[in-house]
């Protein structure tokens, strides 16, 4: 925690902020106003496109904050990752303002002010749901929010939002930060906790499941016990989530730059079987008594690579999500007599339908992730032109980043990546040598050709 933030927490209890040990504010009594001068919230720390909104807003005559993450982040001493506005303006009188505004979503209809590539999300105050609202709502039997657009006010939006430290507004208008919920208490104990009955939230949105997890990953905190223990009980609902939208959170869980801590919290809640059936059942073998670490070591490269600013693809991420199942499966068949390639073939495509039923995976990343696969078993033939035509194949460095990961796990032989890591950096001379050094081609010798059969009309 910031040291900012235990002087600015013990600044507000030797004020009387009337925090009892162990309570919680609840719907209907008054907010915590931190002004200025309490905070750490400067408008230099916030985009300048962010601003625009929240002033033109403002200027409007309506109700503006910036809300959720952003401001939790600042608070932290973070550098947000996107800025979100909350309004008592409704999406159309949003549009209305803002020549660059697009009306999005069904579940939750938001208005997106488009600044080039930077988008700033805004959303109206939720309000309360209830049997008797004429509002456009749809919940489910078990209790799932399927829509969701009735409006209300500043102090139903925060207890309509998930987690405390997420329901902290920061005021355009006078730049004080609204706690109605305890946000800031949670903040200064570092953990996280769900607004409200853990059980109910949950089933109004299963995904806050993954939510919980993620923030956990990103932010170092603890789950608070009952939201915590309600996951083991009700991981389940997940399977009811849409596959499109669990993809998407595949991706927000694993790409943002906590790709191991996330995984081995998604596991330690058992989530993980939700999101990867087949990847669960297969990390559950173990060979010659060792735990197989490909994943693992793939997540942390995928880590590394955020943290150093380097793309990361959903094709290469999936492509080690889904290797053991596909490498178990593999070698099933070729035990069975079949050939490797055809083995692979069938074993990714089989796994690649299984999994699909579950996150969706479109095909611009299914497809370079099976091509990825399939140059695992190419990369060992480096005799003759073969290691120069694999160079030139488009899912080359990708493939060869796998296979340096495939090596570091035991799978193959520490040599062949170590070939063509030299490889790749060898002048002409040396690289004709090394192929040299691999043997004959054996592969590109011309095969003569057999003799055509006669057909029996032919014959008469």
């Amino acid at each position: 925690m910031s040291t900012f933030l235990k002087k600015f927490w013990s600044k507000l209890t030797k004020q009387g902020a009337g925090d009892r040990p162990g309570a919680y504010p609840v719907p209907g009594s008054a907010p915590r106003i931190i002004p200025r001068d309490q905070h750490c919230i400067s408008r230099s720390n916030i985009s300048e496109n962010c601003l625009k909104v929240l002033y033109r807003l403002n200027k409007a005559g309506y109700e503006a904050y910036l809300v959720g993450g952003g401001v939790r982040d600042l608070l932290l001493g973070r550098e947000p990752k996107d800025f979100d506005i909350a309004t008592n303006a409704t999406p159309e009188e949003v549009r209305s303002l803002f020549r660059n505004c697009r009306l999005v979503g069904r579940r939750f209809l938001l208005a997106h002010i488009l600044f080039g590539r930077d988008v700033i999300e805004v959303a109206t105050f939720r309000g309360q749901l209830g049997d008797d609202d004429d509002g456009d709502h749809e919940v489910e039997e078990g209790g799932r929010i399927l829509r969701d657009n009735v409006y209300g006010t500043l102090e139903e939006d925060a207890w309509r939002r998930d987690f405390s430290i997420n329901a902290l507004y920061y005021n355009i208008n006078d730049f004080s930060v609204v706690d109605y919920t305890g946000g800031v208490a949670d903040l200064e104990k570092g953990e996280l906790r769900l607004i409200g009955d853990a059980a109910q939230r949950y089933r109004e949105d299963p995904v806050r499941m993954l939510r919980a997890v993620r923030f956990a990953a990103k932010i170092g905190f603890r789950i608070h016990p009952e939201s915590e223990q309600t996951i083991y009980e009700l991981g389940h609902l997940l399977e009811d989530i849409p596959a499109a939208r669990l993809f998407d959170e595949v991706l927000k869980l694993l790409m943002g730059g906590h790709a191991v801590q996330t995984y081995e919290l998604l596991r330690h809640y058992d989530l993980f079987q939700y999101l990867f059936p087949l990847t669960e059942t297969a990390l559950e073998r173990e060979e010659q008594h060792f735990p197989l670490t490909m994943l693992v070591r793939a997540l942390e490269n995928t880590d590394a690579r955020v943290a150093e600013g380097k793309p990361v693809t959903p094709a290469f991420l999936y492509a080690a999500l889904l290797w053991e199942p596909v490498r178990q499966r593999m070698a099933q068949m070729v035990r069975a007599g079949e050939s490797e390639h055809i083995a692979m073939r069938e074993a990714a495509e089989v796994v690649v339908q299984q999994q699909v039923r579950t996150t969706s995976l479109p095909r611009r990343f299914s497809t370079p992730m099976q091509e990825i696969w399939a140059m695992q078993l190419r990369l060992p033939s480096r005799a003759g032109r073969r290691a120069h035509r694999l160079m030139e194949h488009q899912r080359f460095r990708a493939a060869y980043d796998f296979l340096l990961l495939r090596a570091e796990a035991g799978e193959v032989e520490q040599e062949l990546a170590d070939w063509w890591t030299q490889f790749q950096e060898a002048d002409e001379g040396l690289r004709r040598n090394m192929i040299t050094a691999t043997g004959p081609d054996q592969g590109s010798r011309r095969r003569r050709r057999r003799p055509r059969k006669r057909s029996s009309k032919a014959q008469d």
